[in-house]
């Protein structure tokens, strides 16, 4: 039989230090309550010492870890066993799903982002004028033409003799100069429009007049050329930046997108958790059940993800596949042993839920590459 939790009554818990009233909520008290009934705070009228502030800070790490043991434990050991018992009540024990998840998802995408070289990415960056793409001779000039050197010479002068680039940056010039001559009208014009036609129009326009007239905010734009100050105009400008500084630097800008990575999974998870509810709708679980159920799922993967991230970096070795192999057979069990199915409709489920889970994650990751543009 397990004993009691024990309640400290040493230092500033001893009862000669108790109050009749809440400190916290002024809620009153009996000198035996060691704790307040209405807000959970310790019931000690005791100053606080710089002895009682570190006690009861590794007190909390210690009980926190005890937690986080279990909740580990549980999660690897027991497939589906923890979110039964978290629904059947039993939370002291483990901890908060939702805020297990976000820390394992902010610890994994911050490891990411540290060791990532991103930055390497930078060396491919182009300033803002250049072509994204050389339409030159050079183009051709690295490649290995093998005995067919000839060809790649008669290649070469056909591609000069057309004159592209010049043909492209002569074009690209004129358009720029129609912009710099009248902006405001430029954009009057595009305007009329519809709403994602302007949008890009304007772009466009607000590209040219960023890289020419040096414009560091939407305002400066504003006040320089008269225009309107409309939603559509304002989101064209802010797109047109994100997209040059993109350009510049793709390194930050991936490394960007996986700083905001966590925070995504807690909108995509909720909407994907609607399906595993639809498809077990006749099982007496609520949705909040489905979300946890979720959450702990979701958790494991990011443990094995971490796992997999530090076995790479200490032996140098490519694990990624093999883990998301044994969270695919994890899933399986866990969904077993949670919702008690049979192995056919489990199979069954588990292939649908994966497929909308694979199409939900390619829109969230369009989504978030399309909030980055305007927000980058």
């Amino acid at each position: 039989m397990k004993s009691k939790t024990k309640v400290r009554t040493a230092g500033r818990y001893k009862l000669i230090h108790r109050g009749v009233e809440c400190l916290n909520c002024g809620h009153p008290l009996d000198m035996s309550d060691k704790y307040c009934p209405n807000c959970s705070q310790a019931n000690s009228t005791k100053k606080l010492t710089l002895k009682d502030f570190f006690e009861e800070f590794f007190s909390n790490i210690i009980s926190y870890d005890s937690k986080l043991l279990k909740t580990l434990t549980a999660l690897l050991l027991r497939p589906g066993k923890i979110t039964k018992d978290y629904i059947g009540g039993k939370r002291v024990s483990y901890t908060n799903p939702f805020r297990f998840l976000l820390s394992l998802a902010i610890i994994y995408f911050l490891l990411i982002g540290i060791s990532g070289d991103f930055e390497e990415l930078d060396r491919f960056g182009q300033q803002s004028n250049e072509l994204p793409v050389n339409f030159g001779s050079s183009m051709i000039q690295d490649y290995d033409f093998g005995d067919q050197e000839a060809d790649k010479e008669k290649l070469i002068k056909q591609l000069d003799s057309l004159k592209l680039e010049e043909l492209i940056n002569e074009k690209t010039r004129i358009r720029d100069s129609i912009i710099m001559a009248d902006p405001k009208k430029e954009i009057q014009e595009a305007s009329e429009k519809s709403f994602i036609s302007a949008l890009f129009k304007k772009q466009e326009i607000f590209s040219t007049l960023i890289q020419k007239d040096t414009l560091y905010s939407y305002k400066e734009a504003e006040e320089k050329y008269n225009i309107e100050n409309s939603l559509n105009n304002r989101l064209a400008f802010n797109m047109t930046q994100s997209l040059l500084k993109a350009k510049r630097e793709p390194g930050a800008y991936v490394s960007s997108l996986f700083s905001k990575l966590p925070f995504t999974t807690f909108f995509f998870l909720p909407l994907f958790s609607i399906f595993i509810w639809l498809i077990y709708i006749r099982k007496n679980y609520t949705y909040t059940d489905h979300l946890i159920f979720s959450f702990h799922n979701q958790s494991l993967f990011f443990i094995l993800l971490i796992i997999s991230y530090l076995i790479d970096v200490v032996f140098g070795t490519d694990s990624n596949g093999i883990f998301v192999l044994l969270f695919g057979i994890y899933l399986y069990k866990s969904m077993r042993n949670f919702y008690q199915q049979g192995r056919f409709k489990t199979i069954v489920k588990y292939i649908f839920l994966n497929t909308i889970f694979v199409i939900l994650a390619s829109i969230g990751a369009v989504l978030l590459i399309t909030g980055s543009i305007f927000t980058y």
